[in-house]
């Protein structure tokens, strides 16, 4: 099982970064573990400059803005 972490204060692109990382999950079968950091200094320490931001079993892999559909399968298959 996965761990994902999605940073974000909880707007709307962060919301919806979210879902899509379940869904993706999803349809591709995969058990993955999503947690939602809205803390501010949390996001800080991760890394993250610009919200929404994804990491993937502590790996930060995106950040800013939503992700590539394309880009998120690949990190949730690796």
């Amino acid at each position: 099982m996965k761990t994902v972490k999605v940073y974000g204060p909880g707007c709307k692109r962060c919301e919806t970064t979210e879902q899509m990382v379940r869904e993706t999950a999803a349809r591709l079968g995969l058990e993955v573990e999503v947690e939602k950091v809205t803390d501010a200094r949390s996001i800080a320490m991760a890394g993250v400059m610009s919200t929404p931001g994804i990491s993937v079993d502590g790996k930060l892999v995106h950040a800013g803005g939503l992700p590539d559909a394309v880009r998120l399968e690949a990190w949730l298959s690796a």
